[in-house]
C-alpha cells in the first residue's frame, strides 16, 4: 500500500516525502542527495499546498506548528478610510501584500485590524528596540487576553503573538519559521537585505502583512517585496490624508546664503574637487560616480585632497552660521510650541544643543537618558529637541507641531519620515503643522533638498505638475489581481485553508472573516 506523501519543515526548508503523483509539486521542488528526498523553499509553502489541493492530492501536513487564536480586542476605534481600504485590499490580494502610508497615519491600528481577521499566531517584526516596544505596549493593551512576547533586547520570548526585532528575528528564523501564520513586517523596506530576508525566506506562513511609507530602496532590492511578501496593494500619500487622518501642515524652505569668507572658502574647496572629477572623468550623478570618486580618493594624494575638499565644503553649506541664526528666529517665532530639530550629523547637533541649550539625542545618547528626554519633551518640559538620525524611524511624539530640518541626506525616505513626526493629530483635531526645510543657497545642498523632495533638477515645472494629478488620479490604488469581478465584497467572503491532512479535512478550521 502507498504511503502518503508527507510534507515537513526543516530548518527554513519543506520536504516532501514520498513524491506525490501529481506534477505540479515539481516546480517548486529540488532533490537533496543528502538526504534522498526533495526540498522545496519554505516560502513556496502556501504555493505548494494550493497545487497539491488544486490537484486533488492526499497528503499528510506536518510541517505547519502555527494554530488558530481567539482575538478579542478592548481597543476599538472607528477606521479611517484609508485603513479599511488598505485591509480590503490585503484580503482581496489574499492576505499576502504591501500597504504604503505616510508616518503617522495608522500603520500599527490596521495591523490589529489585519490580526483580527486573521485570527493566527502571529510574528510582528520590527527595526528597532524602541518600537518592539511600543508594539508590544499596544498589543497587550488591544488583546489582554493573549500571549504576547518579545524576542530581542535580551527577551527570547515563545509566544503566540511575538514581536521581534530584524536582528533577532533573523538569527532564529530557522526556528520560527513554521510558528506562524501571519507575519507582519514593519517598515518593511528593511527586510531586502542578505542579512535580513531569510526571515521571509525560511518561513512557510501563508498570510504576510508589509508596512512602510517609503519601501523604495536606492539600491533596488524592493522589488524583491513581491516574493519576500507579496505585491504593493494600497498606497496614500501624506497630502491625500492631510486633514483627515493626519493634521493639516504645510512646508517651507527657507534658503540661507553663504557669508562672504564661507562663499570664498566653498567656492575654492568645490574647485578643487571638481578638477579633480574632471581629470578622471568622473561624474558625480549616479552611485556608481561616487562609488568610482571615493576607490579613486584612496589611490592617490589629488584624489584624498579632492574628497576632503569635497567633505570641507559639505560642512561649510551643513554649518553655515546663517543657518544658526534662522534656526534662533524660528524658535522664537514659535515659543511655546514644542519644536523637532533635525541635522545631518552628531556634531552640528552637540553644537546646537551646547549654544542654544536644547536636549539633544543621538545614537550615542543612553537608552534612559533618551527615555527621560522623550518623556519629558511629550509632557512639554522640554519644548524644544535636537536629534540627527535616530528619531526618523519609529519614535511617537503627537505633541511636535513643528520641524526644522537643517541638514539631511537625499533621501525621500528620510524626509517623509521627518515630516511625519509632526503629522499626527493626537488630541487636537485642528492640529496645523508645518515642516521648515533650511537649506545654503547656491550649494549642493539644493540638490540634495531637490533629490529627497522627488524633484528633478532643470525639470519643466508643467511636466512636475502633471506627474503630480497623475499621482493623485483617483481615491484608491490597488492591485485586484487577474479577475476584472473581483470587489471588496468578494474579499469579505474568501476563505484560505493551510490544515490540509487529506481531502475530506480541507474544510476544517477555515479562516474566519
Amino acid at each position: 500500500m502507498a504511503r502518503t506523501p508527507t510534507l515537513t519543515f526543516d530548518r527554513g526548508t519543506l520536504i516532501l516525502h514520498p513524491p506525490p503523483r501529481g506534477k505540479g509539486w515539481m516546480d517548486y521542488a529540488t532533490w537533496d542527495d543528502r538526504v534522498e528526498k526533495f526540498r522545496i523553499p519554505a516560502v513556496k509553502y502556501r504555493a505548494l499546498v494550493e497545487t497539491l489541493q488544486a490537484e486533488n492530492t492526499n497528503f499528510l501536513d506536518e510541517a505547519k506548528a502555527f494554530f488558530s487564536l481567539e482575538l478579542t480586542s478592548s481597543m476599538q476605534m472607528e477606521p479611517y478610510p484609508h485603513q479599511t481600504e488598505a485591509l480590503g485590499a490585503w484580503k482581496l490580494a489574499g492576505r499576502q501584500g504591501v500597504v504604503v502610508l505616510p508616518t503617522a497615519a495608522g500603520k500599527t491600528y490596521l495591523a490589529q485590524m489585519a490580526m483580527e481577521v486573521t485570527p493566527r499566531t502571529t510574528l510582528i517584526v520590527v527595526p528597532t528596540l524602541d518600537l518592539m516596544h511600543q508594539w508590544y505596549a499596544h498589543l497587550v493593551a488591544a488583546f489582554p487576553d493573549a500571549e504576547v512576547g518579545l524576542l530581542g533586547g535580551g527577551s527570547r520570548d515563545k509566544t503566540p503573538i511575538l514581536v521581534a526585532t530584524y536582528d533577532s528575528a533573523a538569527i532564529n528564523a530557522e526556528t520560527l519559521g513554521n510558528q506562524y501564520a501571519l507575519i507582519i513586517f514593519d517598515e518593511c523596506h528593511h527586510l531586502p537585505t542578505d542579512f535580513n530576508r531569510v526571515i521571509a525566506e525560511y518561513a512557510i506562513a501563508p498570510y504576510r502583512l508589509g508596512l512602510s511609507a517609503t519601501p523604495e530602496r536606492s539600491d533596488g532590492k524592493h522589488a524583491d517585496l513581491n516574493i519576500l511578501i507579496g505585491p504593493e496593494v494600497y498606497r496614500k500619500r501624506a497630502e491625500e490624508l492631510a486633514g483627515k487622518a493626519l493634521a493639516e501642515h504645510e512646508v517651507v524652505q527657507i534658503k540661507v546664503k553663504l557669508s562672504q569668507h564661507e562663499r570664498q572658502k566653498y567656492n575654492q574647496l568645490i574647485q578643487i574637487r571638481n578638477d579633480f572629477l574632471q581629470q578622471a572623468k568622473i561624474s558625480l550623478g549616479s552611485i556608481q560616480g561616487w562609488q568610482k570618486f571615493v576607490q579613486m580618493s584612496a589611490r592617490s594624494q589629488s584624489g584624498r585632497r579632492a574628497m576632503l575638499a569635497h567633505r570641507e565644503a559639505k560642512e561649510i553649506a551643513l554649518g553655515t552660521d546663517g543657518k544658526l541664526r534662522i534656526l534662533a528666529n524660528l524658535l522664537a517665532k514659535h515659543y511655546p510650541e514644542r519644536v523637532l530639530i533635525f541635522t545631518a550629523d552628531n556634531a552640528t547637533v552637540y553644537r546646537i544643543s551646547s549654544e542654544f541649550l536644547i536636549p539633544a539625542i543621538t545614537h550615542q545618547t543612553p537608552v534612559k537618558e533618551r527615555h527621560e528626554i522623550l518623556t519629558k519633551f511629550r509632557e512639554g518640559e522640554y519644548k524644544t529637541l535636537i536629534a540627527s538620525h535616530v528619531l526618523n524611524e519609529g519614535v511617537d511624539v503627537p505633541a511636535a507641531s513643528v520641524a526644522i530640518i537643517l541638514s539631511g541626506t537625499g533621501s525621500a525616505r528620510e524626509y517623509i519620515q521627518r515630516l511625519g513626526r509632526v503629522l499626527r493629530k493626537g488630541k487636537d483635531n485642528n492640529k496645523q503643522a508645518i515642516l521648515y526645510e533650511v537649506v545654503a543657497e547656491d550649494t549642493a545642498e539644493e540638490g540634495t533638498s531637490a533629490r529627497r523632495r522627488g524633484i528633478k533638477n532643470n525639470e519643466p515645472q508643467r511636466r512636475r505638475e502633471r506627474e503630480e494629478k497623475k499621482e493623485k488620479r483617483g481615491n484608491l490604488q490597488v492591485v485586484y489581481g487577474s479577475n476584472p469581478q473581483k470587489s471588496y465584497r468578494a474579499a469579505e467572503q474568501l476563505e484560505f485553508n493551510y490544515f490540509t491532512e487529506n481531502k475530506k479535512a480541507q474544510n476544517k478550521d477555515e479562516l474566519e472573516e
